[in-house]
């Protein structure tokens, strides 16, 4: 290098997300989760990713056409509304869900659980992260009121990207939603419902999000 040329700067150190535990979560993946299947096993339960996500009306995804030199137009109504979802699946591309309106809250958890054991034929595994309303008094009584048949279990924090159902997630966003356009919020729910519904009788779509790299360990 020329004498008086500058050092090349290097990029700055990536830094972790607050309240992420890298520790944790490699923790997770080596001992706790493969102790978890053990025991699932041992009684012969069913384990469940959880996760829950809001739908707003005017979500893009996916590609549209135009001609030559034209901008690509999406029709859509001007209002702006939305609803939520929550939803577990298995590895065995089992999947149950809820779509609801308002926020998530602790009754809502619980009706979903209520919902979860009262279908399975085995005694469930919920796994989920650490959303406050997950944690709550309410959600523990339930769970404790419900041993014999439920076993709650978080994730640690800040790592959706261990978590299947996130892919889920995606899938109902980019191929529910997509390019089209709800004029109302009963549309959008009506929309959403009708994906999930496809979904439960494709279980080979549900097994596939846990081919996944980075989630394959739960496969």
């Amino acid at each position: 290098m020329p004498a008086g040329a500058a050092f090349p700067k290097r990029p700055p150190a990536a830094q972790p997300a607050p309240g992420r535990n890298d520790a944790a979560i490699k923790r997770w993946l080596n001992e706790d989760y493969p102790q978890i299947a053990k025991e699932a096993k041992r009684e012969k339960a069913t384990i469940y990713w959880g996760d829950e996500m809001g739908l707003r009306s005017d979500h893009i995804s996916g590609t549209s056409f135009a001609l030559k030199g034209q901008t690509p137009v999406v029709r859509a109504t001007g209002k702006r509304f939305g609803c939520n979802m929550i939803s577990a699946i298995t590895n065995r591309g089992a999947l149950s869900f809820m779509v609801f309106e308002g926020k998530f809250k602790n009754a809502t958890f619980i009706e979903f659980m209520k919902r979860l054991i009262k279908g399975a034929t085995r005694k469930v595994y919920l796994i989920v992260d650490g959303h406050p309303v997950h944690r709550s008094k309410a959600a523990r009584q339930f769970v404790a009121e419900n041993a014999q048949r439920l076993r709650l279990i978080q994730l640690p924090g800040y790592c959706p990207e261990l978590n299947p159902d996130e892919l889920l997630n995606q899938d109902v966003k980019t191929n529910g939603l997509g390019k089209s356009r709800a004029a109302n919020k009963a549309e959008l729910i009506s929309n959403v419902r009708r994906h999930l519904y496809r979904r439960q009788k494709e279980p080979h779509v549900i097994r596939n999000l846990f081919r996944e790299k980075h989630v394959r360990y739960a496969a």
